[in-house]
């Protein structure tokens, strides 16, 4: 897990601290013995892609400076239903009061490398990229599309400073495709690459005659996309988004776009189960 992604993770888990535990559990703290040590292990209560273990560790350990921790399948790993993930020793009260927080980063970024995954399944063979998006957790951002890596997908832009995307909106503002990209080209570094949103395949000419680096087939159908991808011609590289599905990836991939990004890899994630248990 690169710098960025722990620092965002350590800033949400002092959130997290401040919203779960307040000034301290009083249900622990009442019950158990500050020194006594125990052994708990993180198991798979379905089959899946994990991920966000450093994450999990990270929480442990700023309540137990002392942990021992062992990752038994680390992220980017399937696992099947009943297997081992992790197990670790602390303070029985830094695996009580850490319980909670830990499952919620790790199931969170588990079910999103599983969807990935999924995803990239389903396209096996062929010669396409599967890319998150922008709609993430707000302040998960990091975390959502590590998980997505994990996976095996790929990442889209991180955020509105780092690529120029042209969407309807945009286009209104400027008057056309053509002069909303010459605007930009004028104004942004030549290795900053240009996509543009096209719905139709008049969009799609304008986009190609712009000199658009990228052209976004956005909501189209699946037919409509082969006639753009022939249209396009090698000229830009080529981006479905729109509805994905799983049912309906694979037959996006073979009309021949380069890139198919998917929403709810990250926006309406399922958890996967996981769960924590005692074992000494």
């Amino acid at each position: 897990m690169d710098s960025k992604t722990l620092k965002s993770a350590e800033i949400l888990f002092e959130l997290a601290y401040a919203e779960d535990i307040g000034d301290g559990d009083i249900t622990t703290n009442n019950l158990v013995p500050p020194a006594q040590l125990k052994t708990a292990v993180m198991v798979a209560k379905e089959d899946g892609v994990i991920a966000g273990l450093p994450v999990a560790e990270m929480v442990f350990r700023k309540l137990d400076e002392n942990l021992v921790w062992k990752e038994v399948k680390p992220d980017g790993s399937q696992v099947r239903l009943g297997d081992v993930i992790a197990e670790f020793t602390g303070t029985y009260r830094a695996l009580l009061t850490g319980e909670r927080k830990a499952l919620n980063f790790l199931q969170r970024l588990s079910g999103i490398a599983t969807y990935a995954s999924l995803c990239m399944k389903e396209v096996e063979g062929l010669s396409v990229e599967i890319l998150d998006t922008r709609k993430t957790l707000p302040g998960y951002r990091y975390l959502d599309k590590y998980a997505v890596r994990m996976g095996g997908a790929s990442n889209h832009r991180f955020g509105l400073y780092d690529m120029v995307m042209i969407k309807d909106n945009h286009i209104q503002v400027a008057g056309g495709i053509k002069p909303a990209v010459e605007a930009i080209r004028k104004k942004v570094p030549m290795s900053i690459k240009i996509e543009v949103e096209t719905s139709n395949l008049a969009e799609v000419q304008e986009a190609i005659e712009a000199g658009a680096d990228i052209i976004m087939l956005d909501n189209m159908s699946s037919e409509m996309m082969a006639e753009a991808v022939k249209l396009i011609d090698k000229r830009a590289k080529i981006e479905a988004s729109g509805n994905m599905t799983l049912k309906r990836i694979r037959k996006v991939a073979s009309t021949g776009v380069d890139y198919i990004s998917i929403g709810a890899l990250t926006h309406s994630v399922k958890a996967l189960d996981i769960s924590q248990r005692i074992i000494d």
